[in-house]
């Protein structure tokens, strides 16, 4: 069986590692009941954006979202009123000052961005609804689609900062007084104070992060939270001020989307492709966890997600996969060897991957490995449609392969040009754990040995060798023309590796292979050889040069030892007089067996869709 979810889940774990031994920091005392908190409490969760959820520590553990709630009222606000009112009362520049800054615009006097506890307010005063209750109760269904599920209010948190909250009430009048917001600002304040201690999970911030990555529709619920163009907005305000005075520094070490809260809660987004979010409540001077931010640094850097290193295929790198069974390699093998690759060719697949190869779409292919159904005895990933390769795809390959081959799972990489570097070039070409391929072609026959080492019947080990009067193309005429016939042929043996017969040759011969395997290879643009067929005992070629003076359109290859027996064209040209009885019979089996050659090389080509 597939290793399950090990190579993300065990980076994830290492960042855990590294970051739990960081006890420096404080609790956020100025709020009595966020002080009573857990000190040692800690989680990282990640959750992609086609719900894929990976984590370590505490991930269900219950704290208040704080002004991590500040991007998602200032959304709600802009589904309400729409981006040019939302604009009139909040401003979207950066301030350099702290969260709780009591200030606006001295020009404008609106407050400097919606992430600041003013902005906050303002937007808190902007929601629609019948009632104080039911712009309270907006806001929680808001954020409840954006997590997946109902989130609930903290009585208790809610009522401690209600209780010691008069510096926000006092930016709540400063609105009110620049006219900012029309409505009381003891309401507007309240609201604030509610949204503040709804409950979250490290869990449910990852998913809300997720929601945002994937354009504002929920990755497990599937439903809409936010417009796409209102998810630009959000983010946009995120990245230049969801860290406060701290900001830059964040945009240029962690360089993603983020919102910190005083409960201990870190989101940050990285668009089209994964949220994530981290919980340790012991915070630093700017009022952002400690762990929290040192996690997203270690993540950010490990797994390449700095937003300005962007790939090109950012929710996938698989541009299809299959099995041997559905697409066989163009080596022509006998009716017990297909029938066994019939049977357990699934056990094989081969992942062709496109794109650049950062995080994400190493993420996926991984995942797609390991969510294998089945048993899966053979591997190949096809990287010659990849463009940018970054260190942690590498590292994640090396790790995948590894653990499959440590469940007797072996690996093989379609990979000419070394896009891999390092993880292609220590493959070792005896290894039976991995090997490096110049085309999909080559790896596929592979997995099919492997298939078929595993699975075919004691004593069954691929074709026998023939005599002349043996060749299926001789089978149905009667023995005695069949022995004169067989006659007529001379027997070559011919080393492995030898050119046969070149391109552009005109006809030669009636070639019957008796032993070993024949063939035909192709030049690509980049002057590499590959296979267009591989013929094996029991078949045969030259037939259509023969009947039709047609000079080679490819050259012919002895694949392995070959032994064949040749008619050569003077003694084909006089079988017309001397026995057109015999030479007919041979005719019409020949025509059925180069039938079905073309016919399977034409279907090889097609279900690879080239080399």
């Amino acid at each position: 069986m597939v290793p399950s979810g090990g190579v993300v889940a065990r980076i994830i774990d290492e960042v855990y590692e590294l970051c739990r031994a960081d006890t420096s920091g404080t609790l956020a005392d100025y709020i009595p009941e966020l002080s009573a908190v857990q000190p040692d409490s800690f989680g990282i969760c990640l959750a992609t954006a086609d719900g894929r959820i990976y984590g370590s520590g505490d991930l269900d553990a219950a704290f208040t979202i704080q002004s991590i709630s500040k991007p998602f009222t200032y959304a709600l606000a802009l589904a309400d009123r729409g981006v040019a009112e939302v604009a009139r009362h909040i401003d979207v520049e950066p301030t350099g000052e702290p969260f709780n800054e009591i200030s606006l615009d001295p020009q404008t006097q609106r407050p400097r961005n919606p992430m600041i506890n003013a902005g906050a307010i303002a937007a808190a005063g902007l929601i629609n609804g019948t009632d104080a209750a039911d712009r309270f109760a907006r806001i929680r269904r808001s954020y409840s689609r954006f997590a997946g599920r109902e989130l609930t209010m903290n009585d208790a948190v809610y009522a401690s900062e209600a209780r010691t909250g008069f510096r926000n009430r006092a930016i709540g009048y400063l609105l009110r007084g620049a006219n900012i917001i029309d409505v009381d600002p003891d309401e507007a304040v309240d609201r604030y104070f509610r949204q503040c201690s709804i409950d979250v999970t490290c869990r449910d911030l990852a998913v809300m992060a997720a929601t945002l990555a994937n354009n504002g529709v929920n990755p497990l619920t599937r439903e809409r939270a936010l417009t796409g163009p209102l998810v630009e907005q959000v983010l946009s305000v995120m990245t230049t001020c969801g860290m406060y005075d701290a900001a830059g520094d964040w945009v240029t070490t962690v360089g993603l989307p983020a919102k910190s809260g005083v409960g201990g809660g870190i989101l940050a987004v990285l668009p089209g492709q994964i949220g994530i979010a981290v919980y340790s409540p012991r915070l630093d001077a700017h009022g952002s966890s400690v762990r929290g931010v040192k996690a997203c640094r270690e993540l950010s850097s490990r797994l390449g997600l700095h937003f300005l290193h962007v790939t090109r295929a950012a929710h996938t790198a698989i541009r299809t996969a299959y099995t041997v069974a559905d697409a066989p390699s163009r080596l022509r093998r006998d009716a017990e060897e297909l029938a066994v690759l019939r049977e357990f060719g699934d056990h094989a697949r081969i992942f062709e991957l496109h794109g650049d190869l950062l995080f994400a779409g190493a993420e996926s292919t991984v995942r797609a490995v390991e969510d294998t159904p089945g048993e899966l005895e053979a591997l190949v990933l096809d990287l010659r449609e990849v463009g940018d390769v970054s260190p942690i795809a590498v590292r994640m390959l090396e790790d995948l392969r590894t653990e499959l081959a440590a469940a007797g799972c072996p690996v093989g990489l379609v990979d000419p040009d070394g896009k891999l570097g390092q993880l292609a070039s220590s493959l070792d070409p005896a290894d039976i754990h991995g090997r490096v391929f110049i085309d999909r072609d080559a790896a596929t026959e592979w997995c099919e040995q492997l298939v078929l080492d595993q699975h075919r019947p004691a004593g069954q080990e691929g074709p026998a060798a023939l005599t002349v009067d043996e060749h299926p193309a001789l089978a149905a005429i009667p023995d005695d023309e069949r022995e004169r016939l067989a006659k007529e042929f001379e027997t070559r043996t011919i080393a492995r590796g030898e050119l046969i017969v070149p391109r552009d040759s005109p006809r030669c011969g009636l070639f019957l292979i008796l032993d070993g395997r024949v063939r035909f290879t192709f030049t690509d643009r980049d002057n590499r050889r590959h296979r267009l067929i591989t013929l094996t005992p029991g078949m045969s070629f030259g037939e259509t040069s023969m009947l039709a003076d047609m000079r080679y359109a490819n050259d012919v290859y002895a694949e392995t030892t070959v032994r064949v027996a040749v008619l050569p064209p003077a003694r084909f040209d006089e079988l017309t007089n001397a026995a057109p009885q015999l030479k007919l019979a041979l005719l019409e089996r020949l025509a059925a067996a180069a039938y079905a050659q073309a016919d399977a090389a034409v279907r090889a080509v097609a279900a690879h869709g080239g080399v």
